[in-house]
């Protein structure tokens, strides 16, 4: 399995939401670092298919507070595995 595919794609949807986000209020991957109290180079790892980070529930609240939305604004309305109901 490679690192690239380590990402969900609740993940995935994730990060494009915030990369997304970033990019419209023209904040630079080093700022919202900052912001979010991470190391510098966490953004970019997390935006990379290459690395297998990922934000976190604690990083989904902290930054519905920076971009001034709700943590639910962070996430998909419906459930993106096709097959989440057959799994329950």
């Amino acid at each position: 399995m490679s690192k690239a595919s380590s990402k969900s794609r609740i993940e995935l949807f994730v990060i494009e939401k915030v990369k997304s986000l970033r990019e419209n209020a023209k904040i630079s991957q080093s700022e919202l670092a900052f912001k979010l109290g991470v190391s510098n180079g966490f953004i970019g790892q997390v935006e990379s298919a290459k690395f297998p980070a990922k934000y976190n529930l604690d990083h989904i609240d902290k930054l519905a507070k920076i971009f001034h939305c709700s943590p639910k604004d962070l996430l998909p309305d419906q459930p993106l595995n096709k097959d989440s109901e057959e799994s329950l």
